[in-house]
């Protein structure tokens, strides 16, 4: 696996894939930064050697060009992150594009404008990939965000820096933390999935049964394995379609020796609102008119001393609505967990749009091991996929 390490980057261009998809209010300002923090090691490594770095991103999903998705307006916030002058260019190919990186110096940095003004992008069209490759001499990929997408910029464009091509430090230390939790784990090993269905877990479930020890099953997905084995669960979230699977879940799990652990008990709620009347009740015995909302004390408790006995945590999606502060308690609780267990030395992995909003939100993000930035990019490695934008750089 190259990476940085592998390069000379003196009096070098470096033209790297970076995931500035970042939030934008309607000031046009960066309300979460996260993204552009997570590429400055890469950024900094390059031009500390003497290179000047080419950044490629885009934003949002505009249709052409569209002033409102311009990436001109994050270039202070990346400036803020960064610690340097950032040059601006308003197109990603082209003439203009091609002229500003001419009369780039080295430790110098250029944002190109969004490469999703042009259609071609996402199209993966090798013409438009090219005309990014004249844009530097080495590419970087540095988006695990965006590699599970066969896009241009991400994939297509690799194919023309043969033998100039590696990941960036994010991109490499995501596909080794997923490694680490996937093949070269230290036992036991615990993956706790949540989130509201079983049906877009399936093939990570499939796939993670072969490497794991424990599997916790929390969140809305819980309740289609309740009512499977006979429970009743009043008005939660269920898949009644996927109930037979759940079932067969369960038996997979037994033949390979793997403990399902399932809440015992929950935090039911007359209304889906933050003032709703509440009651704590076990998972099986949900009146009509109720539905489970998070993990109760005792399901807590479990799932407390099952992550304390495992040295490889795997964490991909909540234990309820924790975004109202009523039902927020089965995650932070899990998250207490998990930081104690980090704290005695397990490895510990976090992903997954929601539950890296959860970490952020508790104050936990610096207490795990590792929190992944790619939400559709990690659940497909989970699933044991091959990664475009990482199979491009492999080749």
């Amino acid at each position: 696996m190259k990476t940085l390490k592998d390069f000379n980057f003196e009096n070098k261009k470096a033209i790297i894939r970076v995931d500035f998809n970042v939030p934008l209010n309607s000031e046009f300002q960066v309300t979460d930064a996260t993204r552009i923090q997570a590429a400055k090691s890469t950024i900094i490594d390059i031009l500390e050697q003497g290179g000047s770095c080419v950044l490629m991103s885009h934003l949002g999903r505009p249709k052409g060009f569209q002033q409102e998705f311009s990436l001109q307006h994050i270039v202070k916030s990346v400036v803020d992150i960064i610690g340097c002058n950032v040059k601006f260019v308003e197109d990603c190919v082209g003439a203009k594009a091609e002229a500003a990186v001419a009369n780039l110096v080295p430790s110098e940095i250029l944002l190109l404008e969004n490469l999703r003004f042009y259609e071609e992008e996402e199209k993966g069209a090798i013409d438009f990939a090219e005309k990014l490759s004249k844009l530097g001499d080495i590419y970087v990929n540095d988006a695990f965000g965006t590699a599970h997408r066969a896009h241009a910029s991400t994939t297509i464009i690799a194919q023309f820096f043969e033998g100039n091509k590696c990941f960036g430090n994010l991109l490499a230390r995501e596909i080794e933390s997923i490694d680490k939790v996937l093949n070269n784990s230290e036992r036991p090993v615990l993956a706790i999935l949540g989130g509201a269905k079983i049906s877009s877990k399936i093939t990570v479930i499939e796939n993670i049964l072969d490497k794991v020890d424990h599997l916790i099953i929390g969140g809305g997905m819980s309740f289609t394995f309740i009512k499977a084995q006979g429970g009743t669960i009043g008005n939660s979230i269920c898949e009644d379609d996927k109930m037979e699977l759940a079932l067969e879940i369960l038996k997979q799990a037994k033949a390979k020796g793997v403990e399902v652990h399932i809440p015992v008990d929950v935090v039911a709620a007359d209304d889906f609102s933050n003032d709703a009347n509440t009651q704590i009740i076990d998972i099986n015995q949900i009146p009509e008119g109720w539905e489970g909302v998070d993990a109760g004390p005792k399901s807590r408790a479990n799932f407390d001393a099952v992550v304390n006995t495992c040295k490889t945590i795997l964490w991909n999606g909540p234990l309820g609505v924790f975004e109202m502060e009523a039902f927020a308690a089965g995650t932070i609780a899990l998250g207490h967990s998990i930081d104690k267990a980090t704290k005695n030395g397990a490895f510990s992995l976090v992903g997954g749009g929601d539950s890296v909003a959860a970490v952020k939100q508790f104050g936990f993000a610096e207490k795990v091991s590792y929190v992944s930035t790619g939400g559709g990019a990690m659940l497909e490695m989970l699933e044991g996929k091959t990664l475009p934008g990482i199979d491009a750089i492999l080749k």
